[in-house]
């Protein structure tokens, strides 16, 4: 039977390439983690890494070994950590990113219906751009975050849509589109089409255009007539300007916004706190 001791140093290897930074990182010396992968390869027989005095490199077989050994470990891990939490009770602390001031606002609502089920839990709450938290939860400075969905990332889960929103076309006042009945993703084929670098407000299909860091820039750009711009239907009321028109935009794909957390991280506050989102959503009366 494989010791828990061999899989970690062969998956932190694996990931780093280095015996020294495998140490560093495993707080062992480096004799400790060349003789526990040259055991685990003994237990294999056959050499999972090729060394030379330059490099540090996996075989096919190690390659494939990590790729089968990595996804299970790390689903031991988190089951392990959940019954240590389920022990505890939920303490400690969440770190929750949010996309937007709408984000921002029913987090407000989540956040109090979580503390009332776990006061012994801390939540701290963070604004960031997608590009932000993506990087955040990755790193651990997040522990969720609550943002457009999909996350189109495979070591990112989601959680259920927690609201769905029309979508909504960005237009200059007095613009063409800017009229009753709205418009089409037809009507954009000749247009330049605003998209934000984090890619929270853009549906798919659509002509590339001018690109902006926040949702105040784009709109900036729409304003001095550069473009238009596919927004959810919350940024009419989040986002008002005189120099804008907001117009229906019929046949687009709704908008859905959810929770989003690092697979390998799926603690029992993170399920609490995804149980109190969706149950606010569900029945939001007290």
């Amino acid at each position: 039977m494989i010791e828990r001791y061999e899989v970690e140093s062969f998956l932190v290897l694996a990931e780093e390439l280095h015996f020294g930074r495998t140490a560093e990182k495993l707080r062992v010396s480096t004799a400790r983690v060349s003789q526990t992968i040259r055991k685990l390869e003994r237990r294999v027989g056959a050499t999972l890494f090729d060394r030379t005095s330059r490099r540090v490199e996996l075989t096919p077989l190690g390659r494939a070994l990590a790729d089968d050994l990595r996804p299970a470990w790390q689903a031991v891990e988190a089951a392990l950590q959940g019954a240590v939490e389920a022990g505890r009770g939920l303490s400690g602390s969440l770190q929750v990113a949010y996309v937007g001031a709408a984000a921002g606002q029913l987090l407000i609502g989540i956040t109090q219906l979580f503390r009332e089920r776990a006061p012994d839990c801390e939540v701290r709450l963070r604004e960031a751009r997608m590009t932000e938290a993506t990087r955040w939860l990755r790193d651990g400075d997040a522990d969720l975050c609550l943002g457009p969905l999909p996350a189109h990332e495979p070591d990112l889960t989601c959680g259920p849509p927690l609201v769905r929103e029309a979508r909504m076309l960005a237009v200059p006042a007095g613009h063409p589109l800017d009229r009753p009945h709205g418009a089409t993703t037809e009507d954009l084929t000749n247009l330049p089409v605003i998209r934000l670098r984090d890619g929270t407000a853009v549906p798919p299909p659509l002509p590339p255009g001018p690109a902006a860091d926040s949702i105040q820039e784009a709109l900036t750009l729409v304003g001095a007539g550069h473009g238009v711009l596919p927004v959810g239907a919350h940024t009419r009321r989040y986002y008002p300007r005189p120099d804008i028109a907001y117009v229906a935009l019929a046949d687009a794909p709704p908008l859905e916004w959810g929770l989003i957390w690092p697979q390998s991280r799926t603690t029992a506050r993170v399920r609490a706190f995804t149980r109190a989102a969706t149950d606010l959503v569900t029945d939001p009366t007290p």
